[in-house]
């Protein structure tokens, strides 16, 4: 392994070599030189960087299939990446320029060709990073890639993101405990000379148990007569990301960017409900694997998981907005199974590493699907249709169904909402329009409240 002072990139140097050739064509003497016929180097054809505190990708778009090595070298903290088979080019070098100052983990790169067909590259990192590098395969518009991506170490506190990003209580000095509801304020004894006595929460905190849904719980149900007021959680998902731009439309829109503005006033408008807060499974323009996505929601313990997206069609004459929960028996139409199909794809465009990536199917995308779970989700699917088909048009007058892989939560109620068809030129125009976005939020919020009015949230028996 090289030293420290061994990272800084070397020059290129190298001396040609020619052979002479001697060649007798009719009777002629002919004269040739020839340089060596080296293999072709690798070209490097476009460089990306998405910076996000969950995790840094660094994405390099090749012509063909590249390998590379990485070690990573203390005080400071240093990545340095080997890449073989390569040529420094202008594009290469661009990389420097991508960086940006706010990227949570790269301070700034280093590139250059460390000997002949190598280029290295210096990361400078802000602090500890658990790198993972691997290649992807030529898919959607992507040639080869290389991927490197680079995580913190410690893995983030999602419910305590949650809360320092949120106000759920009165004293916003003071946010509420995760997994309580925030007291009523002390009520004092009059004429006493006591100290005021606080009312208790009604659902208490106990050791955690099992993955089992809430209702399957003895002790989780409420005693009769007994109100339970806690707090009830939400994980919207904008779909899509980072290299997995989505749906394009005929105007340049991109999937991608349509559902995180909505999801963000979605989350606005859920979070000024005085017992909701919301978890986002990205907050800003990077890639989120689908198991990944399912998994968070279910690390901060949701009561309801919406995913949004903005369909799409090879005929810009369909329109309309959807809703779809998961089925066990098929999709519902044609229609429905086909785009199940294309969003279970998404790995595939924004890159998965598949070592991890066979951990996450392990553990979460098994067909661990339960009756009670598509039938809670059928209620909110339902309630939220009924709430969108009032600002567009509905391209089904009914709940679909399919084998949406992040649906596949066993113990959250689950949807995936077309907010509309980005690749109808009029629907595409609604979808970048502020106002429309606005009505569609606050469509969603009223399907999932009036969801909530005829199916009140259990006390949780978990830490949330």
């Amino acid at each position: 392994m090289p030293s420290p002072s061994q990272i800084r990139p070397e020059p290129l140097i190298s001396s040609p070599i020619t052979r002479r050739t001697v060649l007798k064509a009719g009777g002629t003497l002919l004269l040739s030189v020839f340089a060596p016929m080296s293999a072709m180097a690798a070209q490097i054809l476009a460089v990306r960087v998405w910076p996000a505190e969950d995790y840094t990708r660094v994405t390099l778009e090749n012509d063909s299939i590249l390998k590379a090595t990485h070690f990573i070298v203390k005080d400071p903290e240093r990545l340095v990446v080997d890449i073989e088979g390569l040529e420094l080019n202008p594009t290469l070098k661009g990389l420097v320029a991508k960086i940006q100052s706010n990227d949570p983990y790269i301070k700034q790169v280093r590139v250059g060709q460390n000997r002949p067909n190598v280029v290295r590259l210096v990361f400078d990192l802000k602090e500890e990073v658990t790198p993972q590098l691997f290649t992807l395969p030529p898919a959607g518009s992507y040639n080869h890639r290389l991927i490197f991506d680079l995580y913190p170490v410690h893995e983030p506190d999602l419910i305590a993101q949650m809360i320092e990003k949120g106000d759920w209580s009165s004293d916003p000095a003071k946010p509420p405990m995760a997994g309580t509801h925030t007291p009523p304020p002390a009520l004092p004894l009059p004429d006493s000379g006591k100290p005021p006595v606080a009312v208790a929460p009604v659902a208490p905190i106990v050791p955690p148990l099992p993955d089992i849904r809430p209702e399957q719980r003895p002790e989780a149900r409420p005693l009769p007569g007994q109100k339970v007021v806690r707090m009830i959680t939400i994980a919207l998902d904008p779909g899509h990301g980072g290299e997995d731009p989505g749906a394009m439309g005929s105007k340049g829109s991109r999937e991608k960017d349509v559902v995180l503005a909505i999801a963000k006033r979605l989350k606005t408008k859920l979070e000024l409900q005085p017992n909701m807060r919301v978890m986002l499974t990205r907050d800003a323009d990077f890639f989120v694997p689908l198991g990944m996505r399912v998994e968070k929601a279910r690390k901060v313990q949701a009561d309801l998981f919406v995913s949004i997206h903005a369909d799409a069609f090879i005929q810009p004459t369909a329109r309309g907005s959807s809703v779809f929960v998961l089925s066990e028996k098929g999709a519902t139409s044609t229609a429905a199974r086909w785009l199940a199909n294309k969003e279970n794809q998404a790995d595939l465009i924004g890159g998965v590493n598949v070592k991890n990536h066979d951990k996450q199917l392990a553990s979460v995308l098994l067909d661990l699907s339960t009756t009670a779970q598509i039938n809670d989700s059928m209620k909110l699917g339902k309630a939220v249709l009924r709430e969108i088909g009032g600002i567009n048009r509905l391209h089904k007058g009914s709940v679909e169904q399919a084998g949406f892989a992040v649906l596949k939560a066993p113990d959250i109620p689950s949807i995936l909402i077309e907010t509309a068809f980005i690749s109808n030129p009029e629907e595409e125009a609604k979808l970048t329009d502020n106002g429309y976005q606005d009505q569609m939020a606050d469509a969603i919020v009223t399907g999932i409240k009036n969801y909530f009015a005829k199916n009140p949230p259990l006390a949780k028996s978990r830490l949330t």
